[in-house]
């Protein structure tokens, strides 16, 4: 049974086109990544410093070599600065 996640980031109201550009830069590398099923970046209608990727995996081993990559090492460090509050992160199974 495939994995999903999802995680939301919030920008700090002067970081919010950096933080946008961050994410955005994470969708072409992650898709192409052995066990991604759906990767996806929502922009929140009501709150626009408010990001949220859905993703879902095929199992946890994918999850795993995912937290591997450069590319999501990269986001992680480079938008700890952004950020309004901490990375929220929920992974979850169909019930």
């Amino acid at each position: 049974m495939s994995i999903r996640i999802i995680a939301r980031l919030i920008a700090r109201p002067d970081a919010i086109d950096a933080l946008r550009a961050e994410c955005l830069a994470m969708l072409e590398p992650t898709r192409k990544e052995a066990g991604c099923v759906r990767y996806e970046l929502l922009a929140n209608i009501a709150n626009p410093a408010e990001f949220t990727f859905v993703e879902e995996w095929a199992d946890q081993a994918a999850i795993d070599a995912h937290m591997a990559t450069p590319h999501l090492k990269g986001l992680v460090a480079n938008t700890q600065a952004l950020l309004a509050e901490p990375l929220d992160v929920r992974l979850y199974t169909l019930a």
